[in-house]
């Protein structure tokens, strides 16, 4: 992700390149993240289901910080610098903040058995993600307006 983040930001860098594969794993991840492993953590007492529920709205707005720049015109623009600095600040926001309470609820409160088999599912739906070009503007558009 950090490594997407620089390209995205450097002249030298096939930017437009960078944000397509970015676009792709963030909406792969969400995806799986919601299909698979939030509806099974929302089973367990001991896991606060607001936590989980803030985690997918936080996948709505990285959704739709990635949509806005996905739109933007001219790669290089001032405006690409700007919607790609809401997108950095949407995505690394979420990712610490869903380490730091979902994450270390689940490692806690999950038996290993279990968390392997929620990472098994989720790399599965990812892969399906990712070879249907989840993260093509017309799909994000159609993520973000439903």
């Amino acid at each position: 992700m950090e490594d997407l983040f620089r390209q995205m930001r450097s002249v030298e860098a096939d930017r437009a390149g960078a944000l397509r594969e970015f676009a792709d794993l963030l909406i792969a991840h969400a995806q799986a993240e919601e299909a698979k492993v939030y509806p099974a953590l929302k089973r367990y007492k001991n896991i606060d289901d607001e936590e989980v529920e803030h985690g997918e709205h936080e996948h709505d707005e990285g959704n739709e910080a990635l949509l806005e720049l996905l739109e933007v015109e001219e790669v290089g623009s001032e405006e690409w610098d700007s919607k790609l600095e809401e997108l950095v600040e949407a995505v690394t926001h979420h990712a610490d903040e869903e380490e730091r309470t979902i994450l270390n609820g689940a490692r806690e409160n999950v038996a290993m058995e279990r968390r392997e088999e929620l990472g098994r599912a989720f790399a599965q739906e990812r892969e399906r993600q990712l070879k249907a070009g989840c993260g093509s503007v017309e799909n994000v558009r159609k993520i973000v307006e439903s």
